[in-house]
């Protein structure tokens, strides 16, 4: 049966034979750099922008990849042509990249000398459409968590990696008071953050509101909604929010590449809004759709139902 294929430090392999050393240094210290983009319609969405986005990060990692973003676009797309006649032709795919500092010389096999420069790694995957589909429709539960985003005094937050020890920790929490709760992570003088996958918006009277990105990472499923807001007339403002803002506010909803827009009803236990997914949320879903030609919440709800057959 024909395998997606990844692209893995200069070759095309099938997904089955696409592996790390334990001692690379993406395992060994999580020093990854790391962006994600998906399809429409079999086609990569907004893929310059990732791009950027993955340069500016290797940049600021100290990582040369050895590639030029044009490789890397021609890369994903060849990747992306083959992977995606191996799904339903009504699914999408999610496209991984991810660069990291290379192979760790102190742990490398006795022997063998750790291979010289970065690992380089694109591949993809269907996009889980069972994962969102009850949380599109009825809106996510935030749980607010001990555990606090990393300050910028660590690293900038505009630095898109997979050192996320943190993230993990934090939905651990939130799960063990609500399953298919995600963490809402707060910085450490109390603002709101992101959660580990997305970033949050809120409505109130009218007006779309975000924490600013000192503390966040600016996705660009978020400016695609700024974007879309603001041809729609409507107003975005970016400030420091607090729990009570989000507590208090009309609609609350997640931004975040793989499901773009998901409604968010509930926060540490208690309703925002009227608890449902609102019409702000509806009308932007809308719009975004309008843009890429496609239902996107019928195309999870439908996707799901396949995926459960």
């Amino acid at each position: 049966m024909p395998e997606p294929l990844v692209y893995l430090n200069g070759r095309r392999v099938p997904a089955s034979q696409a592996a790390l050393p334990i001692w690379d240094a993406g395992i060994a210290q999580g020093a990854t750099v790391t962006e994600q983009t998906r399809t429409f319609r079999h086609r990569p969405w907004r893929l310059d922008d990732h791009l950027d986005r993955l340069f500016d990060s290797l940049r600021y990692a100290g990582i040369e990849p050895g590639l030029s973003k044009d490789q890397f676009a021609t890369i994903s797309s060849e990747l992306v042509a083959h992977n995606a006649a191996l799904i339903d032709p009504a699914d999408d795919l999610g496209v991984l990249h991810f660069v990291t500092a290379g192979e760790y010389p102190t742990y490398a096999a006795a022997g063998r000398p750790a291979r010289p420069g970065p690992t380089v790694c694109v591949h993809t995957f269907p996009l889980p459409f069972a994962l969102w589909a009850k949380r599109m429709r009825e809106g996510a539960h935030l749980i607010t968590p001990s555990v606090r985003q990393l300050p910028p005094q660590c690293y900038d937050a505009k630095l898109k990696c997979r050192s996320r020890m943190h993230y993990y920790l934090a939905d651990r929490e939130a799960r063990q008071v609500d399953p298919e709760a995600s963490a809402l992570l707060l910085d450490l003088d109390g603002h709101v953050t992101e959660t580990s996958t997305a970033n949050l918006l809120i409505v109130r009277r009218g007006a779309l509101l975000s924490p600013t990105t000192r503390h966040t990472l600016a996705g660009i499923s978020r400016q695609t909604v700024i974007e879309l807001a603001a041809k729609r007339g409507i107003a975005f403002v970016e400030r420091d929010l607090q729990l009570y803002d989000v507590l208090t506010a009309d609609e609350a909803f997640l931004t975040s590449t793989p499901y773009c827009l998901m409604p968010a009803t509930r926060i540490n236990g208690v309703p925002i809004g009227d608890g449902r997914p609102g019409p702000m949320y509806h009308r932007l879903l809308g719009a975004w759709g309008e843009q890429v030609g496609l239902d996107i919440g019928r195309q999870i709800q439908e996707g799901a139902r396949r995926q459960a057959r």
